[in-house]
């Protein structure tokens, strides 16, 4: 089955129209937990629906705790070439403009043609102007992607933006074998492009932009105290290309639209949208049927927010009543176990959700 909106049913509304202040207020004392956030916060997908965001991307390779939030997903090709799987348990911090987010958890890809296996863990996420201004996100820290057939391995640092959004969205690092023999270098922004090439190239070219740095570095002192969690503008958009790079990934343009459409790119624009025919065989916990997001994409705020409100007590209220029974909460189609590849703490696809049986599922909505 194909989709096809281009658009979502409703425009995205303004957080401009709305009284922090009004909200803030009363929350104060409160403890975090019980505090329901509004849901002029959020944006009309789930966080499960982003990480579907991941497949996006699939032509390069051809549910489980509320408290803690965690998120395990499963995916494979239709042609059984590959299967994709991790899970994420972000640890939270509080900055009071920003949150920051360190995704602990694994992510599994293996090529099974090939035979081979890939795991790394993302870099931290960074949102900014979470109360008020124009929201910006930023990923920064080390990745390193490890081939289990080979040894080979991938290390990337994505930069932190720096003063004046100098390293924004950047992105750089190399390819190692198994002796840390550099094979090639790679370089780009992680919202743009990424480029390929020869490593000795890569450091010459570091090596002469380094010197032109400390240059400007020495003709123009700024204070720490001048940065701003606005959102920088970077020097350059596009990314430079050294001479003999191989483009190796490039970002889909966004749809003219995006920009009244939580900057969704064609790909999310399409992952709530569903009909009678498939409503019919998803299991009633699929998120494209949560009452608060399908008001919020209508641009039915009040609503939203009513029925946000309503299913975080009624999932408190679960909880209640599964502490006084002492039952424990179980996860249908995730269990807990070590990683095949690298041995770390994971959660892992059970089986069975393709068998459609989707009785005795918790009434969640």
């Amino acid at each position: 089955m194909t989709f096809s909106r281009t658009s979502l049913p409703s425009p995205m509304f303004s957080r401009n129209d709305f009284s922090i202040w009004s909200i803030l207020r009363k929350c104060i004392g409160m403890e975090l937990s019980k505090i329901t956030m509004p849901v002029i916060f959020n944006e009309p997908l789930s966080f499960l629906q982003r990480l579907t965001e991941y497949m996006e991307h699939t032509y390069l390779i051809q549910k489980v705790s509320h408290h803690p939030p965690i998120s395990a997903f499963h995916a494979e090709g239709l042609n059984n070439d590959f299967v994709f799987h991790g899970s994420i348990y972000p640890k939270l911090k509080f900055w009071g403009k920003s949150v920051e987010a360190e995704p602990k958890g694994t992510i599994t890809l293996e090529l099974l043609e090939h035979n081979e296996a890939y795991t790394w863990t993302n870099p931290t996420c960074c949102v900014h102007n979470i109360i008020v201004g124009k929201l910006w996100i930023e990923q920064y820290g080390n990745v390193e992607i490890t081939n289990h057939k080979t040894g080979d391995k991938c290390v990337l640092n994505f930069k932190p933006c720096g003063l004046f959004g100098k390293e924004l969205h950047k992105v750089e690092g190399y390819i190692q074998d198994k002796s840390k023999k550099k094979l090639c270098a790679l370089y780009g922004k992680w919202t743009e492009c990424l480029y390929s090439v020869d490593p000795a190239t890569f450091d010459a070219f570091k090596k002469n932009d380094k010197k032109n740095t400390e240059e400007k570095k020495h003709s123009k002192q700024v204070s720490a105290s001048e940065e701003s969690d606005e959102m920088p503008m970077p020097d350059s958009e596009s990314v430079f290309v050294i001479p003999g790079s191989v483009l190796l990934w490039r970002i889909a343009p966004r749809p003219p639209n995006s920009a009244q459409m939580y900057n969704f790119t064609s790909f999310a624009m399409v992952l709530n949208e569903i009909d009678k025919d498939m409503e019919s065989v998803i299991p009633k916990t699929d998120c494209r049927l949560r009452p608060d997001i399908r008001a919020m994409e209508n641009g039915e705020i009040d609503l939203a927010s009513e029925e946000k409100k309503r299913l975080e007590e009624k999932q408190r209220a679960a909880r209640k009543n599964r502490s006084r029974s002492e039952e424990d909460w179980r996860t249908r189609w995730f269990h807990q176990g070590p990683n095949p590849h690298n041995g770390a703490q994971d959660w892992l696809y059970s089986g069975s959700y393709w068998d459609r049986n989707y009785s005795n599922l918790p009434d969640i909505y």
